[in-house]
């Protein structure tokens, strides 16, 4: 039995429920097929030190998902009372104010099992899943508990998952941003790469 996500497999589907401008209302991962990419952030807990930082930023960041047809879902095992009273708490208290994208509720913790970010404790790692239109699991990480994740990161590996969609047998290099020089997927065609890169540079 597999102990993690695959990349390439189905994310396992889910109904959660969800809380938006401080209502609640039933949330389908299933609903975003064939719509809109995906990112799942599991987080330990409301009102905990790091996650406030992590939500608060990609909220701030939340045009240039947009832009790149993405949903956030933030998802942690309190219970929807629990979400609505941080989406109502002040952000200089640590709260999510003015949020604009769910939190889901996983009082069951069945969604964290079955993206095996469970903890012995009851608690989610904190994971990223990007999850693609049709529904694939494309990329994700899970972090230390104490160790906050980058929104620049996140966005770079989306842009690239998009670019590589769009451009069979094209690859991104190490840290790579959209309108840089890509390569080829093809050991042969990646040659003209590596000899442009490194004819400028001392071996």
């Amino acid at each position: 039995m597999l102990e993690h996500i695959q990349i390439g497999q189905m994310a396992p589907n889910f109904i959660g429920v969800g809380v938006y401008k401080n209502q609640l209302g039933k949330i389908r991962l299933s609903d975003y097929h064939g719509k809109k990419y995906v990112v799942l952030i599991f987080y330990p807990s409301n009102f905990t030190a790091v996650s406030p930082t992590e939500l608060v930023e990609l909220n701030n960041r939340i045009t240039e998902f947009k832009k790149l047809s993405t949903q956030i879902l933030a998802i942690s095992v309190d219970s929807p009372f629990s979400h609505l009273q941080f989406l109502l708490s002040k952000r200089n208290q640590g709260g999510l104010e003015h949020l604009n994208y769910p939190l889901i509720s996983d009082l069951s913790q069945t969604i964290t099992s079955n993206y095996k970010l469970l903890t012995k404790d009851g608690f989610s790692l904190p994971g990223v899943f990007i999850i693609d239109k049709e529904g694939i699991v494309q990329y994700y990480t899970v972090n230390n508990l104490l160790c906050g994740r980058s929104v620049n990161e996140l966005l770079r590996i989306l842009q690239s998952l998009q670019y590589l969609k769009e451009n069979p047998g094209q690859a991104c290099p190490v840290d790579w941003k959209y309108g840089d020089k890509i390569l080829y997927s093809h050991p042969l065609k990646s040659k003209l790469y590596f000899k442009t890169l490194y004819s400028q540079k001392k071996t």
